[in-house]
């Protein structure tokens, strides 16, 4: 088997562990076990337990992105495409296995002097809210351009909160309000 494709292997088989279990409750032997790999064969791709988490939040991050990027260019133009980031939501919140915001999880699960992960993550939710302010640029009209860093800010937080809570609840209803409150904020 390829280099690459070990790589992958370990990969997928730790977000598929971090993100249902826990990244703190997933031990290494667990991650070799599941991938069916040898534990020199681990250490040869990844020196250590965080290096598999970075490669775990970029992985997630990189499917979530170029989803949601689909999912919101294939809407009509206008508020309709802003809106969508409520529609991926719910199809996410749909799949059998959606556990939350994975970002969340494991900023949750390290310690507050690990910077490594914590960099990472804020970087990814940054990227989210820029995400956001395209959304909002080509798509509203008659925008002032110091209102796009509130109202990226403002919808990014409708759209976190809809995420932990619908998980928390189990329930919907929450993507559906957040998304009432987005369409609201944007009239």
């Amino acid at each position: 088997m390829k280099h690459s494709e070990i790589k992958n292997r370990i990969i997928e088989t730790a977000s598929s562990l971090f993100y249902k279990n826990g990244y703190n409750a997933t031990g290494i032997n667990e991650i070799i076990s599941e991938a069916g790999i040898a534990k020199a064969t681990l250490y040869r791709h990844f020196k250590s337990k965080e290096d598999i988490c970075i490669a775990y939040l970029r992985f997630k991050d990189t499917g979530f992105t170029k989803d949601i990027e689909e999912l919101t260019s294939s809407k009509p133009k206008g508020k309709a495409q802003i809106l969508a980031i409520f529609d991926f939501l719910e199809l996410l919140f749909q799949t059998k296995d959606f556990n939350g915001c994975w970002s969340i999880k494991t900023v949750s699960e390290i310690s507050g002097n690990n910077e490594v992960i914590r960099n990472e993550i804020q970087q990814q939710k940054n990227a989210f809210i820029e995400f956001i302010s395209k959304l909002i640029t080509t798509n509203l009209e008659d925008i002032k351009e110091e209102e796009i860093n509130s109202l990226s800010r403002k919808i990014y937080l409708l759209y976190e909160s809809a995420v932990g809570e619908s998980y928390l609840h189990q329930a919907d209803w929450p993507i559906e309000e957040a998304k009432n409150l987005c369409s609201t904020i944007l009239e």
